[in-house]
């Protein structure tokens, strides 16, 4: 019998403060999520999924500068046929190319997901939020993160 919450949209929410140990629960829960609607626990996509939440939240964490003391995860799986992972924090400043000099250690991350996007046919997009701050978009085609024979599974 099929599994009737596939062929319905799908979203989670979760809310973390601003500390490092936050990269980790953030990481955590997409997954949990993803695995929950279908998504190999064990492999590429899913290690994929974990690198973009990384950077994604530990720019929530870094380069808020105070300005957010939490931020927020979502989860969205479309009918369209794409998963959508967002970051919501407090900062309005759009996450920005840090100059070269600092980018030796670190500031990376937004190329890194900009790649890893690329890979598999996925966007990035940053939306101003109700509150006031932003929203960091990475969205991934489904049937890349459940593999081929699940593309058809969303009306």
């Amino acid at each position: 019998m099929a599994d009737h919450a596939h062929h319905e949209r799908a979203t989670t929410a979760v809310t973390l403060d601003t500390s490092a140990a936050s990269v980790g629960a953030a990481r955590r829960h997409v997954a949990e999520v993803l695995v929950g609607w279908g998504v190999p626990e064990r492999g590429e996509a899913l290690d994929t999924v974990r690198l973009i939440v990384s950077e994604l939240a530990t720019n929530a964490v870094q380069h808020t500068r105070g300005e957010s003391p939490d931020f927020q995860v979502d989860v969205r799986r479309e009918s369209t046929g794409r998963v959508g992972i967002g970051v919501t924090d407090a900062c309005p400043r759009p996450p920005q190319r840090l100059p070269a000099a600092v980018r030796l250690d670190n500031g990376r991350g937004m190329d890194i997901i900009r790649a890893l996007l690329g890979e598999v046919g996925g966007r990035l997009s940053v939306v101003p939020s109700e509150s006031g701050g932003k929203t960091v978009w990475a969205v991934l085609p489904w049937e890349r993160l459940a593999g081929e024979d699940s593309a058809g599974t969303l009306d």
